[in-house]
């Protein structure tokens, strides 16, 4: 993609800008002022006033590469009944929160990529269409915009990863459901529930259909004893973290149309509680009730990625 732009997303996002400094004002409208460049063109973008950080092109070529986010149609499996096929990577990164990634992704992806990577505290080079640098720069602003809130992730249950192609597509159907789990590298007594496949209760030959094996898991598990539940959608994937008394829920919807009155459940009493909405802001929770352990809330509208703050 001629002229693409790169978004590093670490600890603090910048965009990689392979055009020239008289472009500057295109990285200016957006509001973006942190960027990531090629190590020859440090010096004009600093003078210029951009915080800038060099990334070299053995940088990029050595991140383990990720398809673009979004939903997309299966050769084979597509009918009015089946459910939409989500392609995302908040699985991968919670595989393997340690490694570095790229994603190379088409006009119109590149909010939802940063989004999905911002949300599992991703290190991520983003790939992008110049077409996408004004969205992208207003994600951004609005990740600028969020409270602080750094909280531990919520599980469930276990999941003893053997590096397997079989366990990682399981574990990828496990994350769309919206169950929340933990990689492990051996069964723990902090779960009720640990998930080895191979195993005399988790055979191979059942991780083979993942769908199903997903299904299996939730029954296991019991929709009682789910931290999370989201109604009504089955674009939308969430991530929860919490510490016992907060807690900070990260929206995705990778339907690519926005999405009204979506219905939450999660585990815990809360007495009160705020939207966050991409390319809105605050708002308020809508119908919220605390019962039997549980609050329960609508989001009213939103778009690609939404943040809630529980408390």
């Amino acid at each position: 993609m001629t002229g693409a732009v790169l978004v590093f997303l670490a600890a603090v996002p910048c965009v990689y800008w392979t055009q020239g400094i008289d472009t500057r004002a295109t990285l200016e409208s957006a509001g973006i002022k942190r960027i990531c460049v090629p190590p020859d063109q440090l010096d004009p973008w600093r003078k210029a006033g951009f915080t800038v950080t060099a990334i070299s092109d053995g940088d990029l070529s050595a991140r383990e590469a990720l398809p673009p986010p979004g939903v997309t149609a299966r050769a084979g499996v597509a009918s009015p009944t089946r459910a939409p096929w989500i392609v995302s990577s908040g699985w991968r990164f919670t595989r393997s929160p340690g490694t570095k990634y790229a994603y190379t992704v088409p006009a119109g992806k590149g909010s939802l990529a940063a989004a999905e990577a911002f949300s599992y505290g991703a290190d991520v080079v983003l790939k992008i269409d110049p077409t996408d640098v004004s969205a992208v720069g207003a994600m951004m602003a609005f990740f600028e915009s969020l409270p602080a809130a750094d909280l531990p992730p919520v599980a469930d249950f276990g999941v003893v990863d053997d590096g397997s192609a079989v366990t990682g597509e399981a574990i990828n159907l496990m994350a769309r459901r919206n169950l929340l789990f933990a990689i492990e590298k051996a069964p723990s007594t902090q779960f009720r529930l640990n998930v080895v496949i191979g195993s005399a209760a988790f055979s191979r030959e059942e991780a083979a259909d993942p769908s199903a094996f997903a299904q299996k898991v939730r029954a296991q598990l019991t929709d009682e004893q789910r931290s999370l539940r989201i109604y009504g959608s089955e674009v939308v994937i969430g991530r929860l973290t919490s510490d016992g008394q907060r807690a900070r829920l990260h929206l995705l919807n990778y339907g690519g149309r926005d999405i009204e009155g979506l219905r939450i459940r999660v585990h815990g009493t809360y007495a009160g509680g705020d939207a966050f909405i991409a390319g809105v802001g605050k708002v308020a929770l809508q119908d919220r009730t605390a019962a039997d352990g549980a609050t329960e809330f609508t989001v009213p509208k939103m778009g690609a990625y939404a943040v809630v703050d529980l408390r």
